[in-house]
């Protein structure tokens, strides 16, 4: 994210939205004690959401039936996560102004305001916008990685990899090219 100047805040009020959310704590928790959930069903003043105001897009994810069945299917397997999948995944400039969010470290400070520059989990389309990159991926990394765009185009589920190949020197081909 990025901080916005006072002139940024004021400019263009009515093409932008200011995103609720909230901090979850884990105190017991060694890796994550604290992360924020952005709420793109959270309405505005006019009773609309963010998400009421997207578009999802299509259907494109695989059906987890069949990346479960393809997976049985390879002598040697491996399972890759793609992390922080979202925060991964760039969103064109002027649609940034629709992920504003304000915030401050204590009660006495004046509230900073900030937007998203990545695809934000809790936004209806989300999950197609991380699905479809790595389609793109696919294709236009296709001719230098064949074993990873087979992979990214037929078992990745969301942000994970189930997939594998029938000898371990293949396997080790996809596991560096992915």
């Amino acid at each position: 994210m990025e901080q916005l100047t006072s002139a940024q805040v004021e400019e263009s009020p009515d093409t932008c939205f200011y995103l609720p959310h909230h901090a979850v704590i884990k105190l017991d928790s060694l890796t994550t004690k604290c992360r924020v959930v952005f709420d793109g069903s959270g309405k505005d003043s006019s009773g609309v959401s963010l998400n009421d105001r997207l578009h999802i897009g299509p259907p494109i994810q695989r059906d987890l039936l069949g990346v479960c069945l393809r997976f049985r299917q390879h002598q040697y397997v491996l399972c890759a996560d793609v992390e922080k999948m979202f925060r991964g995944i760039k969103i064109f400039k002027p649609h940034t102004n629709f992920q504003r969010i304000v915030w401050r470290k204590t009660e006495n400070e004046p509230l900073l305001h900030f937007r998203l520059l990545t695809v934000t989990y809790g936004l209806a389309p989300s999950p197609f916008l991380a699905v479809r990159v790595l389609k793109q991926l696919a294709d236009d990394h296709g001719h230098e990685y064949p074993a990873a765009a087979h992979a990214l185009l037929h078992d990745a589920y969301v942000d994970d990899i189930p997939t594998g190949a029938n000898t371990f020197e293949e396997l080790m081909i996809l596991k560096d090219e992915l």
